[in-house]
């Protein structure tokens, strides 16, 4: 349960004002919802824009998936503001849980390393399923793990997740809802995601 001190909103009620922000709806729909099941007490918009930034998830993928066989793992551009970062995501080819994302400045083989260091940590060595980018056999090779390019089944699994993501942040949000400085930029999206990714893999759980 998510705990914010000296709220005057019990904590369930926040918790289930993310989850609707986090499952597609925007900050005044959500808003809307809140204020059904909270009629003496209106929380605006800005209230829950302010639960997003404080929200900071201890531990992010609480119950470790399985990994049946390989990561499957791609990266994709996001827009941040004015700019643009990278978005690193490794998915479990038979539930379609997302393991793992990562957020960088750059694309680079020393990033794709560190990404498949904390994959490797949480979860042991496996195969890893890559579209080719030049920055992965290397990064394997280094980590002594076995490396092949996706097969068209894996290709459509990881494609389909990658667009699921941006359709969520650019449905409505394509600029983050962020104050923060902007060398705390990568943090703050990156518990952007960390709260998304959290719901997303529950609700796909619920189903399996």
């Amino acid at each position: 349960m998510v705990r914010f001190k000296r709220s005057r909103t019990p904590s369930k009620y926040i918790y289930y004002a993310l989850q609707l922000y986090f499952s597609g709806l925007s900050l005044r729909k959500t808003s809307e919802r809140l204020c059904l099941l909270r009629s003496s007490e209106e929380r605006n918009h800005v209230s829950i824009w302010n639960w997003i930034q404080r929200y900071k998830p201890k531990r992010i993928f609480q119950k470790k998936s399985k990994v049946s066989s390989e990561f499957i793992i791609d990266e994709t551009l996001i827009k941040a503001g004015n700019e643009y970062v990278w978005l690193w995501i490794a998915i479990e080819p038979i539930d379609k849980i997302i393991l793992g994302i990562r957020i960088s400045i750059e694309r680079t083989m020393l990033v794709a390393e560190r990404f498949l260091q904390e994959l490797v940590r949480k979860y042991r060595k496996h195969p890893v399923s890559t579209d080719g980018g030049a920055w992965y056999p290397q990064a394997c090779k280094f980590l002594k793990l076995d490396h092949h390019f996706h097969s068209p089944y894996r290709k459509s699994i990881i494609e389909r997740t990658i667009q699921f993501v941006k359709d969520r942040t650019e449905s409505f949000d394509d600029y983050f809802p962020c104050r923060k400085k902007s060398n705390r930029k990568l943090e703050h999206i990156l518990n952007w995601f960390n709260m998304f990714i959290d719901m997303h893999n529950k609700i796909i759980s619920l189903h399996c």
